[in-house]
């Protein structure tokens, strides 16, 4: 090939029309079906990404991983000195610590899912130019990310309660299970459809920011849940406080880890609201998915 046919070549390529190599994700149950195989198909890439992400966050750091321990126990220490002690809660609330610290560590199980996620395809902008692969493994690696560290403090939590020699048995731990499972479920799917978004519309990693912190007031991890129940009392503003998915988790975790609040009193059918929630939950990452297969065909270009 001479010169000036390479140059033409090159000059006809260049005129060509954008066309997009990814993978369609076609609709509704068979573009979902498709998706997940191309995920399951990245399991080893996937795994990497996460491990990077760990590595990332506390690259060059002394303590490394301990930092993760640190954060929760600092948070814990402030509000259980601020709260606790000055403000009375623990006269109020048996074993506030361990009352708190399950709620502290669901809230920023959720919260770092999101709040990470959001920002996923945004901070791995180079590798969504560069190379083809499925997108929804960047907003996942936040979510695996957030699970490690979310069992990193679990450890600490099942160790204090067996110091107060306190520990959960029987039936009671299966609000654990349903707890934690509505979480991850909101905040993969919130992860995905936000980490979309934020692509077209950069202003919204901020939002987020201030919706998260209106949400963990809004939960009952500094306060109990009778209190919430004797202030509002019922009816309208009892049904709106609990239709916050992070609130039934966090009382599904309080529920099963708090032993010395056996006797307290807890939402009404808690167990039927945790699965109603996971119901709506499953839907709502459906379609956060589909709303991300529509939406990343342009990522490259919008990076």
């Amino acid at each position: 090939m001479t010169t000036l046919e390479s140059e033409a070549r090159s000059a006809r390529l260049a005129e060509a029309p954008w066309v997009d190599s990814a993978p369609k994700g076609g609709a509704l149950i068979s573009g979902t079906g498709q998706s997940i195989r191309r995920i399951l198909g990245q399991r080893e890439l996937l795994g990497m990404l996460v491990r990077r992400e760990l590595k990332a966050r506390y690259k060059d750091s002394t303590l490394g991983f301990l930092w993760s321990l640190l954060r929760p126990l600092s948070t814990l220490l402030v509000y259980y000195v601020a709260i606790g002690k000055f403000l009375g809660a623990e006269r109020n609330i048996p074993d506030f610590a361990i009352f708190l610290f399950c709620g502290l560590i669901a809230w920023q199980l959720f919260q770092e899912s999101v709040s990470t996620g959001t920002g996923s395809i945004v901070s791995n902008g180079g590798l969504v130019r560069k190379v083809y692969l499925p997108r929804e493994v960047f907003p996942l690696s936040t979510v695996g990310s957030a699970i490690f560290n979310y069992g990193t403090q679990f450890v600490i939590l099942v160790a204090a309660m067996l110091v107060v020699g306190r520990f959960p048995t029987g039936s009671r731990l299966l609000y654990f299970p349903l707890a934690l499972a509505v979480l991850l479920v909101f905040g993969t799917a919130l992860a995905l459809a936000l980490a979309a978004i934020n692509v077209y519309l950069r202003d919204f990693q901020y939002l987020v920011e201030i919706v998260l912190n209106i949400l963990f007031w809004a939960s009952p991890i500094v306060y109990s849940w009778e209190l919430v129940r004797n202030t509002i009392g019922g009816g309208f503003l009892e049904t709106l406080y609990l239709s916050n998915p992070v609130t039934l988790a966090v009382l599904g975790m309080q529920r099963a880890f708090w032993v010395s609040g056996t006797d307290a009193p807890f939402p009404d059918g808690l167990p039927v609201r945790l699965l109603i929630a996971l119901g709506v939950g499953l839907v709502l990452l459906w379609l956060s998915q589909r709303l991300f297969a529509r939406l990343e065909g342009n990522f490259a270009q919008e990076l």
